[in-house]
């Protein structure tokens, strides 16, 4: 299949999509944005995730390997 004839196929899916199920969902009041539990899962979420990254960054392998990495990147010869 051409890319040409591939991309009037995929708008052609996203017009008869829209067409469905676009209509519906703003009718039934489905697309409201998140809820407040939403978002606290979410904050709750992102705040595990940049403990578990603070954690890895600070870990003793990581930091000797970011040292080195810095004393060698300024001890470059040039």
């Amino acid at each position: 299949m051409s890319r040409e004839m591939m991309g009037r196929v995929s708008s052609a899916l996203r017009r008869a999509w829209r067409a469905r199920f676009g209509r519906s969902a703003r009718r039934r009041g489905l697309d409201r944005g998140m809820t407040t539990s939403e978002y606290a899962v979410g904050t709750i979420a992102a705040c595990a995730f940049a403990a578990v990254l603070y954690k890895v960054v600070t870990s003793g392998a990581v930091l000797s390997a970011l040292q080195s990495l810095i004393k060698d990147a300024l001890d470059a010869k040039f």
